[in-house]
């Protein structure tokens, strides 16, 4: 028996939205997708960083998409004096993924936005209904994500506090691998994670970053630059080396086999995804049981939470970012939900905790 009483009515306004990006059919595009879905407002449209300022102040919305590439302003000095004066999520809306311009995308991301995404493919095209819906989801989300003022470069800045000591618990024998895994909000905590640690760091990382497809290049050579030791795409039977940190790459589930070599599949997708951080955890602990740091940082979903517990249940040690510096709290916070972190920190106290657990043994 059906109900015959109509739906109660979101009582939540729309999210309002504006679109920065110099290109007239291409506004209008992300306008018609965003559109398409009730619980978003287009309230405006324009075509450089500077419109943007103006119009940020004048009609505050909830969530911008910027265009990098755009002429007066682009969208990283954009970014960088939106977040200076009227703090709000923006999504960085990228329609190129060669490595270079997909690094530019990723300054962004160190200029205050919070995510970005892939410009979905024409409509007809096989792609299209999938990025679309992945522009939607993540134009949606990052509206509920609490952004803070940055302050200009020129200006001196707040004194940081020093990250405090971290008490740690009985270590393995010997830590030999460290396997990471994050979603959005992922990149910057790795680049944060990665640049606190020594270019001696005497174990290999492994890392599983949930990305859109064709990113992954870019997103490396972006992580390098900030990297004291190499960082690079993994590649299917190469031996893993202390000092080196190992990304997988598109459409390819990593793991790690008895010679401790790295090996590559199309196995089925875990938790709808590939790679999957689930596939590289249980991989890893199978391998190096309590000789491994397992690592979930910020990000959608829940992949690779159930694995981080069994790896603690194993007697590795399991690390998980804190919510006050994730932008997503969703694989992190099923990890602590489930009992998995053995740690819960900011990623400048994981890359603290790591030299101490790893740097000192």
């Amino acid at each position: 028996m059906t109900d015959p009483r109509p739906p109660t009515p979101d009582p939540r306004p729309p999210i309002k939205v504006l679109i920065v990006e110099d290109s007239k059919v291409i506004r209008e595009f992300i306008a018609y997708i965003l559109s398409s879905d009730p619980k978003i407002k287009v309230i405006d449209m324009v075509c450089n960083g500077e419109e943007a300022l103006e119009a940020v102040e004048r009609l505050k919305p909830d969530v911008i998409t910027m265009d990098i590439h755009m002429p007066k302003m682009d969208g990283l000095e954009a970014t960088r004096r939106i977040m200076e004066t009227h703090p709000t999520p923006i999504v960085i809306v990228s329609g190129s993924s060669a490595a270079k311009e997909v690094a530019g995308t990723f300054n962004a991301l160190e200029a205050g936005a919070v995510a970005f995404a892939p410009r979905p493919k024409g409509i007809g095209t096989p792609e299209h209904e999938s990025m679309a819906k992945e522009l939607v989801q993540t134009v949606k989300l990052m509206s509920e994500v609490k952004v803070v003022k940055r302050w200009p470069k020129y200006r001196k800045q707040p004194t940081v506090p020093l990250v405090p000591a971290v008490r740690t618990e009985t270590l393995p024998a010997q830590v030999q691998v460290v396997a990471i895994g994050c979603s959005t909000g992922g990149p910057m905590a790795l680049k944060t994670i990665i640049s606190g640690l020594p270019n001696n760091f005497p174990v290999p990382v492994l890392i599983v970053q949930h990305i859109s497809p064709g990113f992954i290049e870019g997103f490396v050579q972006w992580l390098t630059t900030s990297s004291s030791f190499p960082v690079k795409v993994a590649a299917h039977g190469e031996y893993l080396l202390p000092g080196h940190a190992y990304v997988a790459p598109d459409g390819f589930h990593m793991e790690v086999d008895a010679d401790k070599r790295i090996i590559l599949n199309t196995g089925e997708p875990e938790n709808g995804l590939r790679p999957s951080v689930s596939h590289l955890l249980s991989s890893v602990t199978r391998v190096f049981g309590k000789h491994a740091i397992g690592m979930l940082l910020t990000g959608m979903g829940k992949d690779g939470a159930k694995e981080l517990k069994i790896m603690r249940e194993k007697e590795a040690v399991t690390i998980v970012q804190d919510k006050e510096s994730s932008v997503v709290y969703g694989m992190a916070g099923e990890a602590v939900a489930l009992g998995a972190a053995m740690y819960v920190l900011s990623p400048e106290e994981i890359a603290d905790l790591l030299k101490k657990l790893v740097g000192g043994l």
